[in-house]
């Protein structure tokens, strides 16, 4: 593939297989625990030896996922999965790591719960800063934007410090998805992310991903997927390489429906705080316009209390209360109910492929109930 492709042509492309007569363009689903072993030579004559490291159907989404963020990819049964998976890959005993304070809460939980009772120092930091020296640090984990409050990061600029002091930069790349951030591009030296959200984008099933150029990172990240066993299922991987297809026109509509909305929201005066990296008036933008080559379809908000959030989704005929973004229909969580640190009436809204003027029209008659 090539990066002189638009990215429809790239998504509509990736991992597939060259052509061949009567084959489909993406075979089916290959579903094995072991598989045929050459009686002399072993597992070295196929790359397919036992199906916890070895599954055909998982390499070609590896590389449709490779392709899209411009590195080698290794999947896993989950978001939480790969980037837990990376940080106890990466990370020993008297290391420190930097974590995004703003970021998603189940990583957070799992810093202080997890890597801090195995002796690495954890050190939380706002996305937008300020951040601290990166001296005697050995991982800089950014999510950028970051979920939920979508600030934004400088990836570059980060990258450049932290390589500097010797430390690894990892980006969260789920909210912007490879078709709005290449990290890999901006100096970071591995992505992970969910592909449960936007970029399989249909809400039926769940995954994770680490990307990266480094050989050396690769090798720590499979040895240790293979050793823990934390791979998706045949039948999830072939779900989701055939809904990386479509991640152009979904990615499409839903930024489109995030910008409508947002300057709806904005323009109101019974909603507060509305963020959007999109909006020329959010304090991500100046870096988000530069560095991201589209906006989320994902925005925040708050409507000033918990029974005001339920009021409005309860008079909603579109949106619908669901905990996760990206999919197709249009959804809304009050993130303080799973214990983000957000105040009660805080929302994020995850814009589904729905049209924008019934979108508008069905949020201002809902806050208008509310």
């Amino acid at each position: 593939m090539t990066d002189e492709w638009g990215d429809g042509t790239r998504s509509v492309h990736a991992g597939l297989p060259a052509p061949e007569p009567g084959q489909p363009f993406l075979p089916g689903p290959v579903f094995a625990a072991p598989y045929h072993l050459d009686p002399w030579r072993g597992p070295e004559a196929s790359p397919n030896g036992y199906g916890r490291p070895d599954n055909p159907t998982r390499r070609l989404l590896e590389a449709a996922v490779g392709e899209l963020e411009g590195g080698d990819c290794r999947v896993f049964a989950s978001g939480q999965a790969a980037i837990t998976g990376l940080l106890l890959a990466l990370l020993r005993p008297g290391d420190t790591v930097l974590l995004p304070a703003d970021g998603y809460f189940p990583v957070r939980a799992f810093a202080t719960a997890t890597l801090e009772g195995i002796g690495v120092r954890v050190g939380f930091v706002p996305t937008a800063g300020p951040y601290p020296s990166f001296e005697g640090v050995r991982l800089v984990l950014l999510e950028t934007p970051a979920n939920p409050g979508l600030d934004v990061a400088d990836v570059p600029a980060l990258a450049v410090a932290a390589h500097g002091a010797g430390a690894l930069v990892a980006v969260d790349n789920t909210t912007a998805t490879p078709l709005g951030q290449r990290p890999l591009e901006l100096g970071a030296d591995v992505v992970v992310a969910s592909g449960t959200k936007a970029l399989t984008g249909h809400s039926d099933l769940l995954l994770g991903y680490v990307a990266t150029r480094s050989a050396e990172l690769l090798d720590a990240v499979t040895a240790w997927r293979t050793t823990t066993g934390g791979v998706p299922g045949p039948f999830d991987c072939w779900l989701a390489h055939r809904s990386l297809a479509t991640v152009d026109l979904r990615l499409g509509r839903q930024t489109a429906n995030a910008e409508a909305l947002a300057r709806l929201l904005a323009g109101r005066g019974d909603v507060t705080g509305v963020r959007w990296p999109g909006l020329p008036t959010d304090p991500a933008y100046p870096v988000a316009s530069v560095q991201m080559r589209r906006m989320p379809g994902v925005l925040s908000f708050d409507l000033g209390d918990a029974d005001r959030v339920a009021r409005f989704l309860d008079a909603s005929r579109l949106v619908s209360a669901a905990t996760s973004f990206g999919g197709l229909h249009t959804t809304a969580d009050r993130r303080a109910q799973w214990g983000d640190d957000t105040a009660p009436g805080f929302v994020r809204l995850s814009c589904g492929i729905e049209d924008a003027a019934d979108l508008v029209a069905d949020v201002t008659a809902a806050l208008d109930a509310a």
